[in-house]
């Protein structure tokens, strides 16, 4: 596991980044790697940047932004201790791109970072050139409240989750919660460490927070604003209590709405694609990106 840190720090401290202005945000910070066409990276719940190294480390050739979102893995909350989390960060994502210069950048976002990634490809179009979603739906609470939920019958719901995701913990408490969570998230067990430690020193506010969030968001609207090339990874999660046919239909009509959108299965992976079959994500990464 010590190497594994130490392959980390040589990633992010070795790769030479391009110069740009300085951006400050009291909702992300960005760190920028590498030279090429630009690819903004974008980690899911509780997650850092590091979640990234290993895809980073595979493919040079590309000037990527990675994004750690305040509240998460360490990072101080910022201007997201208070108040909605989900909207104000897509903001802030679109705001970097723009001030950054960035030339139409390709969005990949892992799991709510495949959100954010939505919501700045649908309510800002002329930003992004392409688009990557990472095992995530456009509007969650349909896993949990069936098809005809709404964003308003799901808040009841959403709100106690959010609560009981902000109680108070001790350390040990929450570390046994996150690795019990992280091992039906990452199948390889090896690499569970990371995740579960992000998750313990991320901030409890900003993640129910932003949980409640993305289950009382609807992004279907903003899916069918996408026009630029747009896939979407899926796994079917360990123990799931729906077929794979019934999860591929699922899928498929959650992204209706960007009928060029190419939605394919990963095997044999937990929701950390990118860990559990890194030669299978980064195949289906180079070639999209290269717009084969």
């Amino acid at each position: 596991m010590l190497r594994y840190f130490a392959f980390l720090l040589f990633v992010f401290a070795a790769v030479p980044a391009a110069a740009q202005s300085a951006f400050t945000s009291e909702r992300i910070s960005v760190t920028v790697v590498g030279t090429g066409p630009d690819v903004v990276l974008i980690p899911g719940l509780t997650s850092s940047p590091e979640v990234w190294a290993s895809t980073v480390a595979a493919m040079p050739g590309y000037r990527y932004h990675l994004i750690h979102v305040s509240g998460f893995a360490g990072r101080p909350a910022g201007a997201n201790a208070a108040g909605p989390v989900l909207a104000p960060v897509a903001d802030e994502i679109a705001r970097y791109i723009s001030e950054q210069r960035l030339s139409r950048p390709a969005l990949i976002g892992h799991s709510l970072g495949g959100s954010w990634a939505m919501m700045v490809a649908g309510r800002h179009p002329e930003l992004v050139s392409r688009v990557m979603v990472v095992d995530m739906m456009p509007f969650m609470a349909a896993m949990f409240g069936g098809p005809g939920v709404t964003a308003d019958s799901i808040r009841p719901m959403a709100e106690q989750m959010r609560q009981r995701m902000a109680a108070p913990l001790g350390e040990p408490e929450r570390r046994q919660q996150a690795e019990r969570t992280i091992a039906t998230m990452v199948r390889t067990e090896s690499l569970r460490a990371g995740p579960v430690q992000q998750s313990v020193t991320s901030d409890t506010n900003v993640v129910a927070q932003a949980m409640y969030d993305l289950i009382t968001t609807d992004l279907r609207p903003d899916v069918a604003r996408i026009s630029v090339p747009f896939m979407v990874l899926w796994v079917l999660p360990p123990n799931a209590p729906v077929s794979q046919e019934q999860m591929t239909a699922f899928y498929a009509a959650s992204y209706a709405g960007a009928p060029q959108a190419v939605v394919r299965q990963i095997p044999e992976s937990y929701h950390f694609i990118m860990f559990d079959q890194p030669e299978a994500f980064q195949r289906e990464l180079r070639a999209f990106l290269q717009g084969s």
